[in-house]
């Protein structure tokens, strides 16, 4: 085998131009899939961060069918004490949850003493909300970053369009779910900007102020938004905190719980899943470009040596070994392509990382791209260069392990 490696290094330098002109371009495939990959798993990275740790958290656990009728905010569906102390005793004794918080959610109506308009409004614990969802105090642009009781963050949009700034007394009032109405004073604490762009008409103020305003005389939660401390251990933990609740049934023999990722809250998963199926369509090229490029080279170094390999042929040199020599050619042009292309590869993605390039997502301006690949799809792509390299060079090896020995030293 060492020997085979000799002749398939010397039959590659015999030709150095052609070499040259493949391993060149296997690497510069190599390096323009590095950089995309790189490039689009920062702004995914950063797109899906904005979204969860801006509003949504990780994982939320809501009574069963609350979801489907969240544009509503159907306060029938919230969750009750028992349900409730269930659910918190298993978020508080497992290890992967760095943070969770209980929300109540309700529309209300929002009057600034001579307009009104509807609001969307979260009554949240604010220690247990900020730990949860760590970038939404980033989001407030005028106001301070805290909340307490009679106070109330509203979005920028409501702000403008109503005239209403920081410091300013606001009425709230809200239907609870028997009917009865009720309204309370607030003191706007800060403006917040929408995590998704234009629009938006969701308000936060306390918990306590939401269980007041509703008249809430048991409790009740319409969410629980957890925060894990291994974002990439998503699915596995929904699963196991699916199963966890799974044996939960209320008086009609229903589940109480149902469990949903930051996935299933959010259109821009789709998003996401798009800048997936784009770099995978990049990858396809890249083994595109390999293909051909090495079945090219192989095809022409077989007919450039046909009487060559007549006389090795001519000599006993078996038809395995004639198969194993070119095999091992373009094995080294693909490890070569791939070993520079990694190379250059990272030396640009440092490159790009050290011009802090800036860029905007949502009402987000000024965001500075950190390019980064794993060392998984240095492998993964590394791994699938060298495979199509081989199997690039299969028909070629294997027309000229089947040449007959007397046809081939003819052949002029």
């Amino acid at each position: 085998m060492r020997n085979l490696f000799k002749i398939a290094v010397r039959n590659l330098l015999r030709y150095k131009r052609r070499t040259l002109l493949t391993a060149s371009l296997i690497s510069i495939g190599v390096i323009f899939v590095l950089t995309f990959t790189a490039v689009t798993s920062s702004f995914q990275h950063m797109m899906i961060g904005e979204i969860t740790d801006s509003m949504l958290g990780h994982v939320q656990v809501h009574r069963k069918g609350y979801v489907a009728s969240i544009d509503n905010l159907p306060l029938n569906l919230n969750l009750k004490a028992g349900a409730i102390k269930k659910l918190e005793g298993l978020l508080d004794n497992d290890p992967e949850i760095a943070a969770w918080s209980p929300r109540i959610k309700f529309g209300g109506m929002f009057s600034n003493f001579t307009e009104t308009t509807n609001i969307r409004l979260n009554g949240i614990d604010p220690a247990k909300e900020f730990a949860t969802v760590p970038l939404l105090t980033s989001r407030v642009s005028d106001g301070k970053k805290t909340l307490e009781r009679g106070e109330i963050f509203i979005p920028d949009l409501l702000a403008k369009g109503m005239h209403v700034k920081v410091g300013d007394t606001v009425v709230i009032v809200a239907t609870n779910e028997n009917g009865s109405v009720n309204g309370k004073q607030f003191t706007v604490a800060g403006v917040l900007e929408s995590a998704t762009g234009p629009g938006g008409r969701d308000g936060y103020i306390h918990i306590d102020d939401a269980k007041e305003l509703l008249r809430l005389e048991d409790p009740q939660i319409s969410e629980f938004a957890i925060r894990l401390k291994d974002f990439s251990k998503l699915h596995q933990f929904s699963k196991k905190l699916q199963q966890g609740l799974s044996g939960q049934f209320n008086k009609a023999g229903k589940p109480v719980f149902e469990v949903h990722t930051w996935e299933a809250l959010t259109p821009f998963f789709h998003i996401s899943r798009m800048i997936d199926l784009m770099t995978f369509f990049i990858k396809l090229m890249l083994i595109a470009i390999v293909l051909i490029s090495i079945m090219n080279v192989m095809i022409m170094a077989v007919y450039e040596r046909i009487r060559e390999i007549g006389t090795i042929a001519a000599i006993g040199t078996l038809p395995g070994r004639i198969l194993a020599m070119f095999l091992i050619e373009g094995l080294c042009l693909g490890v070569i392509g791939a070993v520079v292309g990694n190379i250059a590869g990272a030396v640009l993605i440092s490159i790009l990382n050290t011009l802090k390039i800036t860029f905007s997502f949502a009402r987000h301006s000024g965001l500075i791209l950190s390019a980064r690949i794993h060392p998984a799809d240095i492998l993964l792509i590394s791994a699938t260069v060298i495979i199509v390299s081989v199997i690039a060079s299969l028909q070629p090896a294997f027309k000229a392990s089947k040449m007959d020995p007397i046809k081939a030293l003819r052949h002029v």
